[in-house]
């Protein structure tokens, strides 16, 4: 399918053809006995509408809350569609499907999800990613993989060393697309979409779309079927959020009080900083409660060996910043924990949908200290509720936290990507080339030369004169 930009067809399917089980979404059996292995009968909302989208070989714009089973509403169908798929055998250091995610954990997730699924199929697939030796990496790519799950940086370093090709490229996922696409990524995004061929299949699927990333999307996908299975930015419903007012040095002993009160056995806490992730984590391991940090600063091994002990139970809290916040997928994870407030409230729905995940319940706390009131509104706000509040008794603040505000409407935000001074094919704001190319004179490093510009770069003709002198101050 081509990617020429095209949004002028968006759609969604009626509710009343939705599939009851996974044998009406036209999966093989081969799938559907890998999805039976794994205990399940019934697809998400999600899933039966993204499933069908995708095998008909349809661009999709998908927006799920965390935890409804979005991994597998792409790879699911990526799966059938490569299986199905009469292409010839993929060449050496080639790839037939491209998986770019945000994070180490969320790669390593759904490179683990392809496997699973797709155990009892002929195809290949890896996971590339930074922070570990990149030698092994284009071992593998060297026999050519169906399936290629990447982050961006790493994707790069071994596209600049040959090490991987897309010419034989089927299909093109953007999975966390508002992160991968937010500023701090385009650059690289620009780069690795220029790289891939024009005729192809785009999938983007997202917790959430904010106006920027969604009219930034619409540029890269041809007449998508766009589905949104809930409000932007909504908390899972089962989901019990509540929240205490505590002062910012009693932080630690609170969450110590109510992880031995209650006595939990697993819970994810959230900190703003790494070095308050250390901090938290030696409080804990000093007061017996096991626990192990998970930041950027952690080399991908110890990152790998924490999460995987925090699975297992050897390590009862995993604190982490809020890069764990999208791709940490366990099974009933009880308990989130808000030790600090994030920055931007949106960060706030995947923190805690980190729990009550696939149907199952869960509770989410956040430790409130006076300082993170307004963090508190902005929170509330972009959720659309006030959450609960409760007093321990034992805990009370010196430091009062205010009230919380009348919630008002959300208002449609508009994109600041696309400025009003220029119009584009389809009339909305003006953008830059497809995929991300450049013109001639920015690929230099120069902005376009204007007519003003141009004006004031040009300098006085004297006809041969004396030059002038400049005036006496």
């Amino acid at each position: 399918m081509s990617n020429t930009p095209n949004t002028s067809a968006e759609s969604s399917l009626p509710k009343e053809n939705f599939a009851e089980t996974f044998s009406e979404l036209g999966l093989s059996e081969a799938i559907l006995k890998a999805v039976t292995d794994k205990g399940y009968t019934k697809p998400s909302p999600i899933q039966a509408q993204a499933i069908p989208a995708v095998i008909s070989g349809r661009d999709v714009m998908a927006a799920a809350q965390t935890g409804t089973g979005k991994t597998a509403g792409f790879t699911l169908p990526l799966l059938q569609r490569l299986s199905s798929s009469k292409s010839n055998k993929v060449s050496s250091n080639n790839v037939r499907a491209l998986i770019l995610t945000p994070t180490r954990e969320l790669a390593a997730q759904i490179s683990e999800s392809i496997e699973t699924y797709g155990k009892y199929l002929n195809l290949h697939s890896t996971v590339v990613f930074g922070g570990v030796k990149i030698n092994p990496q284009m071992m593998r790519l060297r026999q050519g993989v169906d399936v290629l799950v990447a982050t961006p940086g790493r994707l790069l370093d071994l596209y600049n060393q040959n090490a991987v090709r897309f010419s034989q490229l089927e299909v093109f996922i953007l999975d966390e697309a508002d992160r991968m696409l937010d500023m701090g990524f385009l650059r690289d995004i620009k780069k690795v979409i220029s790289a891939l061929p024009r005729s192809r299949q785009n999938l983007l699927f997202s917790a959430t779309f904010s106006p920027d990333i969604r009219a930034l999307a619409k540029t890269l996908v041809n007449n998508p079927l766009e589905i949104s299975v809930n409000a932007e930015n909504s908390t899972a419903e089962k989901v019990t959020q509540w929240l205490t007012a505590v002062d910012k040095k009693r932080k630690a002993d609170v969450l110590i009080h109510l992880i031995k009160e209650n006595n939990w056995q697993q819970a994810l806490v959230f900190t703003k900083t790494k070095h308050g992730a250390n901090k938290l984590t030696k409080q804990l391991d000093a007061e017996g409660i096991t626990a192990a940090a998970i930041h950027g600063n952690k080399s991908q091994g110890a990152r790998t060996r924490a999460l995987a002990e925090f699975k297992d139970g050897s390590v009862r809290v995993l604190v982490a910043t809020d890069i764990a916040a999208r791709g940490i997928d366990i099974d009933l994870l009880p308990q989130v924990v808000n030790f600090d407030l994030p920055n931007v409230p949106e960060d706030y729905v995947h923190r805690i949908g980190r729990t009550a995940r696939a149907g199952n319940t869960g509770q989410a706390l956040s430790l409130v200290c006076a300082d993170e009131l307004e963090l508190l509104w902005d929170i509330e706000h972009v959720i659309q509720q006030h959450i609960e509040r409760k007093v321990l008794d034992n805990f009370v603040p010196v430091n009062t936290l205010g009230n919380s505000r009348p919630i008002r409407p959300l208002k449609p935000k508009k994109s600041k990507l696309f400025k009003k001074s220029g119009k584009s094919n389809d009339g909305r704001g003006k953008v830059e080339h497809k995929d991300g190319q450049r013109s001639g004179s920015n690929a230099n490093g120069n902005k376009p030369k204007t007519p003003n510009d141009q004006a004031r770069r040009k300098q006085p003709e004297n006809n041969g004169g004396p030059k002038p002198r400049r005036p006496r101050r």
